[in-house]
């Protein structure tokens, strides 16, 4: 008897298998979309703007007529973490300003090195300088105009935000892309916690404990020979120099460059150890004195600064994309 059910196995297991080929596949439900923070409106469009799965926008269309202006939101979180719906505070005084908004996710320095650029900080900065671009590219779709384009972002978004905002025009009219054919210059940017500088010797002279930017240039501690992170940059720092003046906004500041708004969210006090050393106001003030010398237009605003025209950074984007609400 058991070698009479052995023989039956054996003569329908070709038949199990095909019918088994032949079954539809089992509907495999994508993973749950991460946020860390819940967004007051749903986005109309959820769009990748680049192969990489990190390469994807969220836009919210400003209801109007008329093509609208765009606020290009870019989330810190040191470009290795955050994520779009960070822009949850901009996005309905934004849109009932009938401004429409991007919020932009990139590469993050792990993915960037994992794709072999160099240095790491390089992906999310063209990525996003790319995001602005595509955006651009929908502006019939998106009914926008894409000659009313302003920044936002906090902490490493902000220095994202202000790298373009100061760097020189990307785009690139004879590219048979029709996205790279688009401009990358704004009309102004308004960004919170902003790091100005990733030139360390700066950043110890404006203040004394800072600790940030070595992982821009793929620089880690060195456990065995005790070094931080940071003093490993310190040393390195001739050695990246062509680098640093390439991605740190103060570099690339001259004049005819958009006006900006620097928030922070503390007094500064130049010259010495901050409490949150990667945000302090020290970075803004330092950066105001260099576009006042090139006669950039830039307001630093902190919790008891003077001559305080725009209170907040929506405030900012407001007056300079919608002049005429008043």
């Amino acid at each position: 008897m058991k070698l009479e059910l052995t023989l039956i196995a054996l003569l329908l297991a070709p038949l199990t298998t095909l019918i088994a080929a032949d079954a539809p596949p089992k509907e495999q439900k994508p993973a749950p979309e991460f946020r860390k923070y819940e967004l007051p409106v749903e986005p109309d469009e959820n769009v990748a703007y680049g192969p990489h799965r990190m390469q994807v926008i969220y836009f919210w269309r400003a209801k109007s007529d008329q093509p609208t202006p765009l606020l290009v939101y870019i989330h810190g979180g040191g470009w290795q973490g955050g994520d779009r719906s960070v822009a949850r505070s901009m996005i309905l005084p934004a849109l009932q300003a009938g401004i429409s908004v991007a919020s932009v996710e990139y590469r993050t320095i792990k993915d960037s090195t994992a794709d072999g650029l160099v240095p790491p900080v390089k992906g999310p900065m063209l990525d996003c300088a790319r995001a602005l671009q595509f955006c651009r590219s929908k502006a019939k779709d998106w009914n926008l105009d894409k000659t009313k384009v302003a920044l936002s972002g906090g902490s490493a978004g902000a220095c994202t935000s202000l790298w373009l905002a100061f760097h020189d025009d990307l785009a690139d009219p004879n590219n048979a892309d029709p996205v790279a054919r688009e401009s990358t210059r704004v009309l102004c940017a308004a960004v919170s916690g902003a790091q100005t500088t990733l030139d360390p010797h700066q950043m110890r002279e404006w203040t004394p404990n800072s600790k940030y930017g070595s992982h821009a240039f793929g620089i880690v501690w060195d456990a065995k020979k005790k070094i931080g992170s940071f003093q490993m940059f310190y040393d390195a720092r001739e050695r990246l120099l062509p680098w640093i003046k390439e991605y740190s906004p103060y570099e690339l500041v001259t004049p005819g460059d958009p006006p900006v708004g620097l928030y922070y969210s503390a007094p500064p006090n130049l010259g010495h150890d901050e409490k949150d050393p990667t945000h302090t106001a020290n970075f803004g003030v330092k950066l105001k004195e260099h576009c006042d010398a090139h006669q950039v237009p830039c307001d630093l605003i902190y919790p008891g600064a003077p001559n305080v025209k725009h209170a907040t950074d929506s405030d900012y984007i407001k007056a300079h994309l919608r002049p005429e609400l008043k």
